[in-house]
């Protein structure tokens, strides 16, 4: 934009600025702002980047530990996990560029989130990733499902880093805003972890890695904002990725991050240069200087305005010590990428910016950064659903063919054409693959194991927040308690619709309170997460969906617990307490076709007592096969079962005093499906009951068929078949 523009109110509208927040920015500068300003205090006071509407709510979330070394305020979040070893984490959404563009806007969240990781000093270990589609019938749902699918792939693929976990389901809330949250795991030396504070009075600014374009241009601004039925004309604020470049930029940021070169270090992602520099000068105190003329440019004629909001990929910004230009140049010199010098740390506490011998803006940084607008936005509360008895409810012709039906939906269908097109392997430390209840992957060179999910029930988080908050973060608990490892830390990715409409905010503010509540309880705090608000198209917004990435640590992997029945003639036991709750469950969604009623309760304190008495059992090797009741009840975990270790099941009826299809069906909290050897069973009844917890015997395993008491056997293969088909034949159709 040409820096003579003229600043008109349609102009300040068009940056997502209100009035108010327009006489903000005269009074902070104490004049008019010049075009390049008004972009800048655009993108940094967008929600995107300022977390205006959020940040009251977000300082709710516990977020320290012993373990803890690095929480929410930095590029990702780092958590100890012994003999000198980091794992640095962090969730990213990447939803609107996704829904214009899937295929790049999927592949360069990858990037961006990868970015933020070896930012910190970490070499990326695990990709994951939580995708939310709108319904199967509607007309865009496969073209931004295969385009998305294609994105993760593509680049996480040619970047060498595995994808190795994740979710996807379907609903028509999202039929008009897909959602796309990446997670990357890294890890680093304890005493090598880099941090984005700049320092040192004129300490020279560098700039690395691909050049600058006008792609993504007011990227940061279009994410904060809803969408309308032209959203496709904002395909020029998408990026464009480059995974090779990546690849280089990785390698060359490690050999560099092996000196003692780097004073501070920041990604260009959401607001490109203007973010970085503002983040790094106002963290540290300092004021930052840039002359534009020298920021690497693919694209002639670049405007100061341009080249600040830029969200081109494969960028940092970086603060070294002086007189170690020359030894990082040759380094990114090597890699092929860019290197140039292009400003200098001042104690100015302002950034200021320099092009074609003028100065094109000169903006105090404490009103960019720390000075943003905060707004405690009225919010008011979900009314309490009624609760959905099962007793009202009709049974099912059979349970068998229920259960063939929930197998075959969108929701709880095998994923695997998805996972199949990422490579899981790479890098060789995978040891639990997906499809289970948290992926494996080995800390290289070692026994131990960092265990990795991501999990969130958008249904129970609409029909009641505060529970539906509370559970997504104790099932990645389970998820990871039930590889036999100790869950540690979350990070989060926070996707909901208008923060401006009262019911949306309490839909906000109730998700964290219970967020809050279960990482207390479970000692698992938030380290690092990302905010995504105005996730609405026409007025209508997404399901509430604060998707949790949780990682844990297994000090022995031979230890390990995995979901595939082992043996014949082995004794499945439930482990947790079981009153066949219906209410917002896959079951009254897909069998009934109703979507209403309140979620199951979340008894903190049972998740805790059971999970932990779980995962002793699976350390001392008292259990063969493992996995959490989550959607769909005990009958669909028990399935999953027997179709992951090919290997059949034989279930006793249902108990006196509930119905059957809401006992094999319920969604009940704090439950287990456990395989157990005959021999080791005495003891570990003895223990449960001692420890307190509900513990069960529900059936053996063997054969190739599920029977369910005195019902016809269902055969493996029918419901393999089903379970399978489902995804590959949608994605096939013509």
């Amino acid at each position: 934009m040409n820096k003579h523009v003229k600043i008109t109110p349609e102009i300040v509208a068009e940056h997502g600025l209100t009035a108010e927040e327009y006489e903000r920015v005269k009074r902070a500068l104490g004049r008019e702002p010049n075009i390049t300003e008004l972009g800048i205090f655009s993108v940094m006071w967008s929600e995107h980047c300022s977390y205006k509407s959020s940040r009251v709510w977000l300082k709710k979330l516990p977020t320290k530990a012993p373990w803890v070394i690095q929480g929410p305020g930095e590029n990702a979040g780092v958590i100890d996990i012994g003999d000198g070893l980091a794992a640095i984490f962090k969730m990213e959404s990447h939803n609107h560029p996704s829904f214009i563009e899937p295929y790049q806007g999927a592949a360069t969240g990858v990037g961006g989130i990868l970015r933020d990781v070896f930012t910190m000093g970490a070499r990326p270990i695990a990709n994951l990733n939580a995708l939310r589609f709108g319904s199967p019938d509607h007309p865009k749902t496969r073209h931004l499902v295969s385009g998305v699918v294609a994105g993760i792939g593509g680049y996480g693929n040619c970047v060498g880093v595995p994808t190795i976990a994740g979710e996807c389901t379907f609903h028509a809330s999202y039929n008009g805003n897909i959602l796309v949250n990446a997670m990357t795991v890294g890890l680093a030396p304890t005493d090598k972890i880099f941090y984005s504070a700049a320092a040192g009075v004129g300490n020279p600014v560098v700039y690395v890695g691909s050049k600058t374009g006008r792609d993504g241009i007011h990227g940061a601004t279009m994410a904060s904002a809803e969408f309308s039925d032209d959203s496709e004309e904002k395909r020029p604020t998408v990026q464009v990725g480059d995974p090779f470049t990546e690849k280089l930029l990785i390698e060359a940021c490690l050999e560099l991050m092996a000196s003692d070169a780097i004073v501070a270090i920041q990604d260009m992602g959401a607001a490109g240069l203007t973010s970085s520099s503002v983040e790094m000068a106002s963290k540290g105190g300092v004021g930052i200087e840039l002359v534009l003329d020298h920021v690497p440019q693919r694209e002639t004629h670049m405007t100061a305005y341009e080249m600040m909001l830029s969200e081109s990929q494969e960028r940092m910004l970086m603060v070294l010590k002086p007189g170690s230009e020359a030894k990082a140049e040759a380094i990114f010199k090597k890699w092929d990428l860019d290197f140039a010098v292009i400003g200098r740390i001042t104690d100015s506490g302002h950034l200021v910016l320099r092009h074609q011998g003028a100065v094109v803006a000169d903006i105090p940084l404490g009103p960019l950064a720390d000075d943003a607008p905060v707004y405690e936005r009225p919010w008011e509360p979900t009314p309490p659903p009624a609760e959905v008895r099962a007793a009202d409810m009709p049974a099912p012709a059979s349970l068998g063919a229920a259960l063939t039906t929930l197998l075959g939906t969108p929701d709880l269908c095998s994923k695997r054409w998805i996972w199949e097109q990422y490579d899981h392997m790479v890098m060789g430390d995978t040891v639990i693959r997906p499809g289970g209840d948290a992926a494996l992957v080995r800390v290289h060179g070692t026994k131990k194991g960092l265990a990795v999910t991501t999990d969130c029930t958008p249904r129970y988080c609409e029909a009641d927040p505060r529970a539906g908050g509370a559970q997504a973060v104790a099932e990645t608990w389970r998820n990871i308690t039930a590889t036999g490892a100790t869950p540690l830390a979350i990070t989060d990715c926070m996707n909901f619709g208008n923060p401006q409409r009262p019911r949306i905010m309490g839909q906000f503010a109730a998700c964290i309170e219970g967020m809050a509540e279960a990482c207390r309880a479970l000692d698992y705090p938030v380290v690092s997460g990302n905010v995504s608000l105005y996730n609405e198209t026409n007025g209508k917004g997404v399901q509430p969906t604060p998707a949790i990435g949780g990682v844990g640590l297994l000090a022995d992997i031979d230890k390990r617990a995995t979901i595939d029945l082992k043996d014949d003639g082995h004794v499945l036991a439930l482990v947790g307490e079981t009153q066949g709750h219906l209410g917002a469950s896959l079951y009254l969604r897909e069998i009934a076709g109703r979507e209403e009623g309140a979620p199951p309760s979340v008894d903190l304190t049972a998740e805790r007592r059971n999970g932990d008495f779980v995962r002793q059992a699976i350390l001392q090797g008292k259990i063969k096969a493992c996995h959490d009741v989550a959607d769909g009840g005990v009958l669909v975990a028990v399935a999953e079962m027997a179709l992951a270790g090919k290997r059949g099941a034989t279930l006793k009826a249902a108990p006196a005093g509930i119905p059957a299809h809401a006992y094999f069906f319920g969604e009940d909290q704090a439950r287990y499906v456990l395989e157990i050897a005959p021999a080791d069973l005495p003891a570990l009844e003895a223990s449960a009951t001692a420890a307190g917890v509900p513990f069960a015997v529900i059936g053996e395993s063997g054969g190739q068929a599920l029977t369910i008491g005195s019902e016809p056997p269902i055969s493996l293969g029918e419901l393999r078949h089903t379970h399978e088909s489902w995804l590959p034949s949608y994605m096939g159709a013509a």
